[in-house]
C-alpha cells in the first residue's frame, strides 16, 4: 500500500489539533481519582500483613491497577501533553517516576525515540520490543537464535522481563550514551530518592514490609504495562517498513492497534487502547482521546483488537517482509527452515 498522501496527512494533523490542549480541571481530577485510591490500598496492605499476607496480595491487584493509571500520567506528562506548563508536567511526571520505579526524563526520551522510529526497520532502537524479520532470524546462529526464542518468550517477556526492566535496568540504564546528561541525571534523582524512602522505612514500618507491599504492586503493573505496549505494535497486520519507504502517518494509522477493552479497563489505561490516536498526536491528553476517537469517524477504520482477541498475538514473533506481515515461529516450517 502507498504512504499516505501529503493531502491526507494535513488533514489528519488538522482534525487532530483542537484535541492537543491541555485541560487543568480534568487532569487534577484524573490525578485525584488515581493518586488518593493508589495511596489508601497501599496504606490498607501495610495494615493487612499482619492479618494475612494473602489479604495483601488480594489487594495488590487493584493498587497495581492505579499504579498503571498513575504511569500512564506520567506517560502523558512525558510527552508534554497532561498540563499546559512544562514545568508542571516534569514535577509530576518526576515525582511519579519514583512510584513506577521508571525515572522520568530517561523514560521521555528512549520512548520519544520510539515515537520517531516505530515501524522504521533501518531504525528499531530504543524503547522498542526487540523484532526481527524471518530473514534477519534465518542469518543468526543457532546459540543467537535460541537467545531471540528466549526473548520473545511470553514468560521472560511479560514476567521475568518487566521484574528486570523495573529491579534493575532502571537503575542502571547502561545503554543509553554518557552524553545524555539529563536522562543519567534522572537516573540518579529517581535512585537517591528511593534510596531516601528506604532509609525512611528502615526507621519507620521497616524496609521488608515496604517491598512485601510495594513489589507486588510494581511487579504486575509492569507486566501489565508490557503487555499493553506489546499489543499496541504487535498484532498480525502492523506495519514496518525500511526508512525509504517509511511514512509517519502510516506509521500510526497502520501500525498502531486500536486495543477495544472493556470500559473499567480502559479507565485504569488511560485509553491507551486507542494507541494510533496517540501516535498520530502524543499531544493529545489521555482524557481526550476517547473524544477525539467519537467524533471522527475515519479514525475508527484501524485495526481492532479485543481482549479476547489479544491473546493470540503472543504467538507472532518475525516480520515476513514478502507476506507483509508478523508471523509465529512456526511459519519457519512452511520455509524448510
Amino acid at each position: 500500500m502507498a504512504s499516505t498522501s501529503t493531502q491526507t496527512s494535513r488533514h489528519l494533523i488538522d482534525i487532530l489539533a483542537p484535541y492537543r490542549e491541555p485541560q487543568l480541571r480534568r487532569a487534577l481530577s484524573q490525578l485525584a481519582n488515581s493518586a488518593i485510591p493508589f495511596a489508601l490500598l497501599w496504606a490498607a496492605m501495610l495494615y493487612s500483613i499482619d492479618y494475612g499476607y494473602w489479604i495483601t496480595l488480594l489487594l495488590a491487584i487493584p493498587a497495581s491497577g492505579f499504579l498503571l493509571r498513575l504511569f500512564m500520567i506520567q506517560h502523558d506528562c512525558g510527552h508534554g501533553s497532561f498540563f499546559k506548563l512544562r514545568m508542571a508536567n516534569d514535577m509530576v511526571g518526576g515525582a511519579i517516576g519514583v512510584l513506577t520505579l521508571v525515572p522520568y526524563r530517561y523514560w521521555r526520551k528512549t520512548h520519544a525515540i520510539h515515537h520517531k522510529t516505530s515501524g522504521d526497520l533501518d531504525h528499531r532502537s530504543f524503547g522498542d520490543i526487540d523484532t526481527l524479520t524471518v530473514n534477519e532470524y534465518l542469518a543468526l546462529s543457532k546459540l543467537k537464535r535460541l537467545r531471540y526464542r528466549l526473548y520473545r518468550n511470553p514468560f521472560i517477556l511479560l514476567i521475568l522481563g518487566p521484574a528486570y526492566q523495573l529491579i534493575l535496568k532502571h537503575r542502571f540504564p547502561a545503554d543509553i550514551p554518557r552524553s545524555w546528561k539529563r536522562e543519567w541525571a534522572s537516573v540518579h534523582k529517581t535512585n537517591l530518592a528511593l534510596l531516601a524512602i528506604l532509609i525512611l522505612a528502615w526507621q519507620t514500618i521497616g524496609v521488608q514490609r515496604l517491598l512485601m507491599v510495594h513489589l507486588p504492586i510494581s511487579l504486575l503493573s509492569g507486566s501489565i504495562g508490557i503487555w499493553l505496549f506489546y499489543i499496541q505494535h504487535q498484532f498480525e497486520d502492523t506495519y514496518w517498513r525500511h526508512h525509504k519507504e517509511w511514512d509517519f502517518i502510516d506509521a500510526g494509522i497502520r501500525g498502531s492497534s486500536h486495543y477495544d477493552l472493556p470500559k473499567i479497563l480502559q479507565w485504569f489505561t488511560a485509553n491507551i487502547g486507542l494507541h494510533h490516536i496517540h501516535h498520530l498526536s502524543s499531544r493529545i491528553p489521555n482524557y481526550r482521546l476517547q473524544k477525539c476517537c467519537d467524533e471522527n469517524e475515519q479514525l475508527r477504520r484501524v485495526t481492532r483488537v479485543t481482549l479476547g482477541q489479544s491473546f493470540k498475538c503472543l504467538l507472532l514473533s518475525l516480520w515476513d517482509e514478502e507476506q507483509g506481515g508478523l508471523v509465529g515461529f512456526r511459519h519457519l516450517k512452511t520455509l524448510g527452515a
